[in-house]
């Protein structure tokens, strides 16, 4: 029986790296039923609203999408349509897995740790004004409710993954209303899990911690806007956008997202490093319990990755988007 998944395409680079990705799938024996739709930018450029009304209600439907980045539109530079289609699908977690892939390059070696980041509040909720002339607010939201939410979501994740320290990131210290309620939540809901061991550390602190040895981090739970800092740093110690993908979740709805794009027309057309799809494309198929074709996409992608010969540049190789599809689908023999 097909999977039935929502597939959003972004535009410029996704009209490369998407056909791709499709086709190892197909080539190790996955039958997915795709309801494809536009969305950011391209869908404006086809006439169409940027986030399309059929595509979310796929969504809604499937329970599972596969996106790629939505990029902005000149006319409306100020706007993220990425975090506009999380708003709208109401998804409040992102798990982000950062973990070395043998063949690509990295800072470090033996790194594998989630982030799981609160996507609801924070300064995020972009609620800000000008106080007078030459001086503005911008307003911090936390609540009870949503870091009581999220922290349940990441406990049982991190029960469920196998893990066994979960340590929350915050600034407490000097936030002491709004990160002080973030963490006294963290440490409300580490009671209802005692198997699992929980820490605390300040966010300057875990990037000092990360950038000299990361390999002590199990699963880091935070808030929006230090998720989106400490994601990003790790994601360049495990080999960059070639490493990123994450997973956002909502009731009944998992996303699993790709963070990079770009215009084909800087990168060139069928030049496109599929990585930054395909890597959330194979959790996907874990998530759906395809883990043995899941694990031979991996070993695939990590052969190529060691041989290097049928890399795009940014990977030190100089192949094409589809020689390096052909060479993926030739290794899952």
């Amino acid at each position: 029986m097909s999977l039935h998944v929502t597939l959003i395409q972004g535009g410029e680079i996704g009209q490369d790296i998407v056909p791709a990705v499709k086709r190892i799938i197909e080539a190790a024996g996955v039958s997915i039923a795709w309801d494809e739709f536009v969305a950011g930018h391209e869908a404006i450029q086809q006439g169409l609203d940027p986030l399309p009304a059929p595509m979310l209600e796929s969504v809604r439907r499937n329970g599972l999408a596969l996106k790629t980045k939505l990029m902005s539109s000149p006319d409306k530079p100020n706007v993220n349509f990425n975090v506009q289609l999380r708003r709208t699908l109401q998804l409040f977690a992102t798990v982000r897995p950062l973990k070395n892939i043998p063949g690509l390059k990295a800072r470090f070696d033996k790194v594998d740790m989630l982030v799981i980041r609160e996507i609801t509040e924070d300064l995020y909720a972009a609620i800000e004004h000008e106080v007078v002339p030459g001086v503005v607010q911008s307003i911090k939201v936390v609540t009870e409710a949503a870091s009581r939410r999220f922290f349940r979501f990441a406990f049982r994740w991190t029960r469920e993954a196998g893990r066994k320290v979960i340590t929350c990131v915050h600034k407490a210290n000097i936030l002491k209303l709004a990160d002080g309620l973030f963490l006294e939540s963290f440490r409300a809901t580490a009671k209802e899990f005692p198997e699992l061991q929980a820490k605390e550390i300040i966010v300057d602190n875990c990037c000092m911690q990360m950038v000299s040895r990361p390999q002590q981090f199990d699963v880091l739970v935070m808030g929006n806007l230090y998720g989106d800092i400490v994601s990003d740093l790790g994601a360049g110690l495990v080999g960059g956008i070639s490493a990123t993908a994450g997973i956002n979740l909502g009731d009944g709805i998992q996303c699993y997202e790709c963070f990079h794009g770009a215009g084909r027309q800087r990168i060139g057309l069928d030049r496109a490093n599929p990585l930054p799809l395909l890597i959330p494309a194979i959790d996907l198929l874990v998530g759906v319990g395809q883990k043995e074709a899941a694990a031979r996409v991996q070993a695939a992608l990590e052969k190529v990755l060691v041989e290097g010969k049928n890399c795009t540049v940014d990977l030190g190789g100089d192949s094409t988007t589809s020689a390096m599809t052909d060479a993926i689908i030739a290794a899952l023999d």
